[in-house]
């Protein structure tokens, strides 16, 4: 399973690009059903492919690190995996926080 598409990794800025951008922008949406979980992609690393830095909604909400592979072996208490929201679209950080 891929979570986030190559058209859509070329796209989003590399890890520690947008560190000192004050309302970094969130390019992808994940989340896991049937809970609260929800991970925003702000950066990604160009060299995995992998490693993801963003803001993460779940026991508590606050930016981290992110690793897809572990999101991709993720399953809430159905069986269902980790989705990415598909119709969502390029958001500053300011218009997300909870």
């Amino acid at each position: 399973m891929t979570l986030i598409p190559q058209e859509l990794l070329n796209t989003i800025p590399d890890l520690y690009e947008t560190e000192e951008t004050p309302d970094p922008i969130c390019h992808i949406k994940l989340f896991l059903p049937s809970t609260k979980w929800t991970w925003y992609v702000t950066e990604i690393s160009k060299e995995d492919h992998n490693l993801c830095f963003g803001y993460v909604i779940g026991l508590e909400s606050e930016f981290g690190y992110i690793s897809l592979e572990e999101l991709e072996s993720l399953q809430g208490s159905l069986g269902i995996s980790v989705e990415r929201d598909e119709s969502f679209m390029p958001t500053p950080f300011s218009k997300i926080k909870c």
